[in-house]
């Protein structure tokens, strides 16, 4: 019988505002994000709990931000100083296990199944990390605790901020049952939507449904809403992750909408893509090539084409296409990317868009 695994989700609460707090103590208590000022064009990284009371979120543009909260003190992000505090964060993670898989700057899962740490415990291991954390920072830390990797990311969540949660083996069932199916790393709000329109909404509903119907409507989604609704997830906690894209993007600093304005745009993309290209790979190791479109309503749309080899006259051809659906829309944002072949993995955290 294999062991039973000890999984912790680590998430810093509101990493890059509560370092902004932490380093200016004026700009405590009161609304604050961490963005582009520009009232066209900024986007909000992350904000604070006040300003989140206002409805703002991350993602937001900064000038819908400011309509929900006038009051908003908007800072510029200082990326340098979240990478110093992430890797003290990491220095901690490193003491309990070397199993350790970054998502991101602020977030992390550990495997702790072989720690021997407070007689093995994950929740008092969780718990001596998220002081640690508070000590050597001055910041606070979520964390949520579980058997399975999709639960405890999910349950890092559920007692935020400075908080802990803990899903038992004997627990799991109850829980996924459940569970809002939107609470799933992975669907997203145009994919709940799907769901609903089928009358999923719950870990049961999907427990409930056929597996075979469930893939012919949902293909890959409907494998792992099916798995997840039964308590499968045997993904390991992996401290190595391979590049599987290399693409930069533009934000316009006025919105197009012709396709020989969207021209001019790749004329100037390619070439940057290119040199990031000879950075990470080659170009017989391509796999696909992809151009996105962000629209002026913040709708996005990605083409992408299997590729044998590198071939910049493609963009050319997917943008076309991208432009279908368009559907009266001005653009805003413009993308280019290639996948990588298996073979071309390199290490990284994440994704190396612009």
């Amino acid at each position: 019988m294999s062991k039973q695994r000890k999984i912790i989700h680590i998430d810093m609460d509101c990493f890059y505002a509560a370092v902004e707090m932490r380093d200016h103590p004026q700009w405590r208590n009161r609304p604050l994000a961490v963005g582009g000022k520009s009232s066209q064009r900024g986007v909000i990284s992350t904000c604070n709990y006040e300003a989140r009371q206002f409805g703002v979120r991350s993602a937001m543009s900064t000038a819908k931000a400011m309509q929900l909260c006038s009051h908003l003190l908007v800072v510029p992000g200082r990326m340098d100083v979240y990478k110093q505090v992430s890797q003290q964060i990491h220095r901690i993670f490193s003491r309990y296990t070397e199993l350790i898989e970054p998502l991101s700057l602020d977030e992390a899962y550990l495997d702790v199944t072989d720690c021997s740490a407070f007689q093995g415990s994950a929740t008092r291991i969780a718990e001596a990390i998220r002081q640690e954390i508070q000590a050597t920072t001055q910041l606070t830390a979520s964390a949520g605790v579980s058997s399975l990797k999709f639960v405890a990311k999910i349950a890092s969540d559920l007692n935020k901020p400075n908080g802990l949660c803990v899903i038992k083996p004997d627990e799991l069932d109850a829980f996924i049952a459940k569970l809002p199916l939107e609470k799933i790393p992975g669907v997203g709000k145009v994919t709940i939507e799907k769901l609903h329109e089928h009358g999923l909404y719950l870990g049961q509903d999907v427990r409930d449904s056929d597996r075979i119907e469930l893939l012919s409507r949902f293909g890959k989604l409907g494998q792992s809403l099916w798995q997840r609704a039964h308590g499968i997830d045997e993904r390991p906690v992996v401290n190595t992750r391979t590049r599987k894209s290399v693409g930069v993007e533009r934000t316009l600093n006025q919105n197009i909408s012709s396709r020989a304005e969207c021209e001019l745009i790749l004329n100037q993309l390619i070439p940057e893509l290119e040199r990031r290209m000879q950075r990470h790979t080659q170009v017989d190791q391509i796999a696909r090539q992809g151009v996105k479109l962000k629209f002026a309503d913040f709708q996005q749309t990605t083409v992408e084409h299997i590729q044998a080899s590198y071939d910049p006259a493609r963009f050319y051809t997917l943008l076309q296409e991208a432009l279908t659906r368009q559907n009266g829309r001005e653009i805003r944002l413009i993308g280019v990317s290639v996948g990588l072949k298996d073979k071309a993995a390199i290490e990284q955290l994440q994704f190396d868009w612009a």
